[in-house]
């Protein structure tokens, strides 16, 4: 252990998903976890910050402005401000906005059941250039917990999740909306469809909310849905081998 590791921490939201799992993993390699939650009242939020270390939000990225506004008053000018978001540049840019201390964005790339075949990551991105030296130490915490993590920017990260989270799910809410216009499709479905049902199912049900809210929360989603239009008039058009080539770039290392 040295003067930079973390080993204080006060969570924001720690009742939720993300903030349990971590109130967990971070008490489990020794550190002094406070949690708290709704309501936040003044007495508990000066008590949690007086001499915390890091300061992590597990809130939705909706509420991220007010719960720094909220904190702020009881915050160290050391304390390390991060949040768990799904989204990077609006939380970041309320963050930095907020606290003259170091801001580091993370962002777990897993839930809170990690699938046996699946390497949990998480995504850090300093909030300016002077953060560095705190993401490094936010990198080593998660690291300590058995994570992988790797750095990144506010704008690569909401341009990459604009895809895999945001396009992922409005694709899928547009591709299974068409269905509904074949009204026996279910006595047709093969092996592969039901595999793509089963995946859409919790996105659609448990999640919907979710889902919806970081999605309008991205500012590169709509560029996004704009260029898998272009690529969908590709197949509409017949070429459906081009298409092909340029998708297998995710097994083949040699296409570019």
């Amino acid at each position: 252990m040295t003067k930079d590791t973390i080993t204080t921490i006060t969570i924001a939201g720690a009742n939720g998903t993300m903030g349990s799992l971590f109130r967990d993993k971070f008490t489990e390699i020794g550190c002094r976890v406070t949690g708290l939650d709704l309501p936040y009242t003044e007495e508990a939020i000066r008590d949690a910050l007086a001499d915390c270390q890091l300061l992590l939000l597990c809130v939705p990225v909706t509420a991220m402005g007010d719960v720094v506004d909220r904190f702020k008053p009881h915050m160290l000018d050391s304390t390390i401000l991060a949040d768990v978001g799904s989204v990077k540049v609006g939380p970041m840019k309320a963050m930095t906005e907020r606290h003259d201390g170091p801001v580091v964005g993370t962002h777990p790339l897993f839930g809170n059941v990690i699938p046996e075949d699946f390497a949990p990551r998480v995504a850090v991105a300093p909030g300016r250039e002077r953060d560095d030296q705190a993401a490094q130490q936010v990198c080593q915490l998660f690291a300590d917990c058995g994570y992988e993590s790797f750095m990144t920017t506010a704008d690569e990260h909401d341009r990459a999740m604009a895809f895999v989270q945001g396009l992922n799910f409005t694709s899928t809410v547009a591709f299974l909306a068409a269905t509904r216009d074949i009204p026996s499709i279910k006595n047709f479905v093969t092996p592969s469809f039901k595999r793509r049902l089963d995946s859409a199912h919790k996105m659609l049900t448990v999640d919907m909310e979710l889902f919806e809210t970081i999605s309008e929360a991205n500012p590169y989603l709509q560029e996004t849905n704009r260029k898998f239009m272009t690529y969908l008039s590709l197949a509409a058009g017949g070429d459906l081998e081009l298409l092909t080539n340029r998708a297998q770039w995710w097994w083949d290392p040699s296409i570019r």
